[in-house]
């Protein structure tokens, strides 16, 4: 009998937890969500640094000059940006980000409030798509100057069109709406079509943009879940041909230890967190909709590099796997959308995913409701308001986080 006691008041202890973590990440929420009211959902970007109209001219238009001033405005410890006159901008990214956020919030509490928010996003991704292309897609409202390439604003990048692409299908599952697939559908065409393909024997390596053919894991992974994913629901057989393609290139580029570069060319071996989740995810939704088993080995020696590499004891997430400074935002959301999702693999994923979320809410998030970009130490923090590098992608994976509580 006292063992019973005992035992139902461990559960009713474990309740107390839970539910005080659910009040916690709820609070963080509702107070992210009033900042992104108060701004009309808008904010920097972490390369957004060519928009600079007071300096750019000086950069001559050339690689040099132009990566020196992207990265000078992304690096600098304090935000130069009203300075400079780049102003806060809405981002197709950061609003795929927000749809499926708000999605998830509505599941997890049915207010509707969240059902138009979530509408609201998908309207304005339709009506702001890249032009001229053979589907929908999307990419950045202002210039990029990559280590390998220029890409003027406009220009459709393959990982925000995967990105928003799986928000639309999340869509169509949760509301049933049909137009939502239509459109998801659409952006499969434009990978099919638009991109270039990196020949590999009998694997694929799916092109980032469609001006350049650069092998980048997390940009070739994406396009093929979100192909296979959409696969799931029209059945195109040249969509889960291509999938499979894909994930092969990025499963035999696997390092011993379970790692993949970022990139295959020589200027992009490093390692660091969150384009491995996003590797990870995409393994595990191709699988998912697919039920082809191929790549579970590649997928559990992956996660466990991954879990056993990024993280400190206290939840703190760290960036590369040969450092933990500076600590990155979006090392945060998607180490917490990732753990959430991969929580039935095993339940400490979850324990651990609380554990990032309640340290980046206490160590990132501002009195005013957004979280900063970067923590280099203690005492020297990068506050830039970024929309979908961190107050998107937080509010998604704190939802995913509170619906799963």
């Amino acid at each position: 009998m006292a063992i019973m006691t005992a035992s139902a008041g461990e559960l009713s202890l474990a309740q107390a937890r839970n539910d005080a973590t659910k009040a916690l990440i709820f609070e963080s929420i509702e107070r992210l969500f009033r900042w992104l009211e108060e701004n009309d959902y808008r904010g920097y970007d972490t390369f957004d640094g060519l928009s600079a109209r007071f300096l750019r001219p000086l950069t001559f238009e050339t690689k040099l000059l132009r990566t020196i001033l992207q990265q000078a405005v992304r690096r600098f410890p304090v935000n130069l940006r009203p300075a400079l006159g780049i102003r806060k901008m809405q981002s197709s990214k950061g609003m795929g980000f927000l749809a499926r956020g708000f999605m998830r919030l509505h599941k997890a509490t049915g207010a509707s409030v969240w059902a138009g928010k979530a509408e609201m996003a998908f309207k304005w991704l339709i009506e702001n798509q890249s032009k001229g292309y053979s589907g929908a897609c999307w990419g950045n409202h202002f210039d990029y100057q990559s280590r390998n390439s220029f890409v003027k604003a406009g220009v459709p990048s393959v990982v925000w069109t995967s990105l928003v692409g799986h928000a639309f299908l999340d869509g169509y599952e949760h509301f049933k709406d049909s137009a939502l697939l239509d459109i998801a559908n659409s952006a499969c065409k434009h990978i099919v079509r638009d991109l270039s393909r990196h020949n590999d024997r009998d694997a694929i390596c799916i092109g980032y943009f469609p001006t350049d053919s650069l092998q980048i894991h997390n940009a070739n992974t994406l396009a093929g879940s979100f192909l296979a994913r959409t696969y799931r629901f029209t059945g195109t057989l040249e969509y889960r041909s291509l999938a499979g393609k894909a994930l092969l290139y990025t499963a035999r580029y696997q390092r011993e230890d379970g790692s993949w570069y970022y990139g295959e060319k020589d200027n992009l071996h490093w390692i660091d967190n969150f384009h491995t989740a996003y590797v990870l995810d995409s393994f595990k939704y191709y699988s998912d909709a697919t039920r082809d088993q191929q790549f579970e080995h590649v997928i559990l020696k992956g996660f466990e590099y991954w879990k056993n590499t990024f993280f400190l004891e206290d939840g703190t997430p760290r960036y590369y796997n040969t450092k933990t400074l500076p600590i990155d935002i979006q090392c945060c959301s998607q180490a917490i959308d990732t753990l959430v999702f991969f929580s039935e693999l095993d339940p400490d994923n979850l324990n651990l995913a609380i554990r990032v979320a309640k340290w980046t809410i206490q160590n990132m998030q501002d009195k005013t409701g957004y979280f900063y970009y970067r923590r280099y130490s203690s005492w020297i923090v990068n506050k830039t308001p970024t929309l979908h590098w961190g107050q998107a992608t937080m509010l998604c994976a704190l939802a995913g986080l509170y619906q799963c509580l």
